[in-house]
């Protein structure tokens, strides 16, 4: 993964979240990747309309 992308979160069919973290970053960053992507988890932020805002956003 390039060290451009830190973490991402992809949910499944089951509705359980799998989150990625980039292998590089060090540990405080990977700690601090987890950390914003379970912030995306809590505030719902993968119902599908504010996904497809989020992943607009990035494009």
């Amino acid at each position: 993964m390039p060290l451009t992308i830190r973490a991402f979160t992809i949910p499944d069919a089951n509705g359980d979240f799998n989150i990625y973290i980039n292998e590089s970053l060090s540990d405080e960053a990977k700690e601090k990747s987890l950390a914003h992507e379970k912030r995306h988890i809590e505030r719902g932020d993968f119902q599908k309309n504010e996904l497809a805002r989020i992943l607009e956003k990035s494009l």
